[in-house]
């Protein structure tokens, strides 16, 4: 059995694991919908149309087993920093009584959507 802490993917220190995001995404790869807690929300090097997730938080020292959150612990394991597109992307939740609040350096009000191709 396990302390009963959330395993973490990359640790970071001094923070507070009840300080967190929840990142709603749809994956590029099959559209699956996928929700991952982390600690860090970003600006990506990448440009301004992506954001870096990083400190990924996986509660898998729980007494009840949870496949979907051991699947994705294995999925991200050794993963540091994960680009997502801004469009991707269907929510972001602040969670924690202490939380600071999102807050990214890069000006983003002047991105242009283009229209997806058509599947015919």
């Amino acid at each position: 059995m396990g302390s009963g802490r959330p395993a973490e993917a990359q640790i970071e220190p001094d923070t507070d694991i009840d300080t967190h995001y929840v990142v709603t995404y749809r994956s590029a790869e099959d559209g699956a919908v996928t929700s991952l807690r982390v600690r860090r929300v970003d600006d990506s090097n990448l440009g301004p149309a992506f954001v870096c997730l990083s400190g990924f938080v996986f509660d898998t020292g729980s007494r009840i087993a949870n496949p979907a959150e051991e699947a994705l612990a294995r999925r991200f394991e050794g993963t540091r920093r994960l680009h997502l597109s801004l469009f991707s992307i269907l929510s972001i939740a602040e969670v924690g009584v202490e939380h600071p609040g999102l807050k990214l350096g890069l000006d983003r009000s002047n991105l242009v959507i283009l229209p997806t191709p058509s599947k015919s």
